[in-house]
């Protein structure tokens, strides 16, 4: 397993304030790695960290498992808030210009990346008349002109129309599968981001306060059935010992409260055993857990 990001510790404090807290995080070579947490959570300023525009008071950042940042960095394209294309030029004139900058031939350059990104019909429009979407495509083109090997997105759907987010979406999934680009990609909303990301992290003050892949999060917030009872330790006997509902099939949330997170088809049957043994039920329903909900609890609980 080899990794394109790691930290150790990672901290940056903005007076007293510390905006990254200890964070300690690794993104795997070949994930979306998708950084969760509210406006003003610390996101933008790890990414800042790790690009090398804003020094840490302390921690270690390695990149592709070395120390040598400013040699790894050149692997690195980013792009972080406001995107930063010239609104008097076209889009084939923002280009040439970071080509230039850049050392790299426009001429084969430029014409592929506006292909890359959906913005080959562009033409001679400016900038400044691009939607939100054109330009946040036309900033990632920017940021792929160096041929990056890991790529760091802050809110790139930020703002945009449904339209727009899907535009996005696809082009993400196309850098990553196609181009074997990984990406980490911040946002405050995960239920985007779960059609994406294969890999979490959850940050809110500016601490890393949960992990989990994306068959984890998918079990998180699946349906499950949930039964108040007036004797949860005997109803779980019951099901256990009359069922054979084991394990993680089986949570008890409190004295009172069971969930059942499997084979939900059996909702009447589990309903009709308790009963019959003698096990008074008050309420008998199915869950929807929301992932936005999912997400407001695990910050509500840090």
């Amino acid at each position: 397993m080899s990794y394109v990001l790691q930290t150790s510790n990672l901290t940056r404090y903005f007076g007293r304030k510390a905006a990254v807290n200890e964070v300690s995080l690794n993104v795997k070579k070949g994930d979306i790695y998708g950084l969760i947490g509210r406006n003003g959570a610390g996101k933008t300023t790890f990414i800042r960290l790790v690009a090398g525009l804003a020094k840490k008071n302390r921690g270690e950042i390695r990149l592709f498992e070395s120390g040598d940042l400013n040699k790894q960095r050149r692997k690195i394209g980013t792009m972080i808030e406001t995107p930063a294309i010239y609104p008097n030029l076209t889009a084939k004139q923002n280009l040439h210009y970071y080509c230039l900058l850049l050392g790299i031939d426009p001429v084969t350059a430029i014409e592929p990346m506006l292909s890359l990104v959906g913005l080959s019909e562009a033409g001679k429009k400016k900038a400044k008349h691009f939607s939100l979407g054109m330009k946040q495509r036309l900033a990632i083109a920017i940021a792929l002109l160096g041929d990056p090997e890991f790529l760091m997105l802050d809110e790139p759907m930020n703002g945009l129309d449904p339209t727009g987010v899907r535009e996005m979406r696809e082009l993400i999934l196309k850098l990553n599968k196609e181009k074997k680009i990984t990406i980490l990609i911040s946002s405050h909303i995960l239920g985007e981001l779960s059609k994406i990301a294969t890999y979490y992290g959850v940050i809110n003050n500016g601490k890393l306060i949960d992990e989990f892949t994306l068959q984890e999060l998918k079990e998180k917030c699946a349906k499950s059935l949930e039964i108040s009872v007036d004797d949860a330790e005997r109803a779980v006997e019951i099901l256990r010992t009359n069922l054979g509902i084991f394990g993680d099939e089986l949570i008890v949330l409190d004295s009172n409260t069971i969930r059942i997170t499997k084979n939900l088809h059996r909702a009447a049957l589990v309903n009709t055993e308790l009963a019959r043994n003698g096990v008074s039920i008050l309420s008998s329903q199915m869950i929807n857990h929301d992932m936005e909900d999912f997400f407001l609890k695990l910050i509500m609980k840090s």
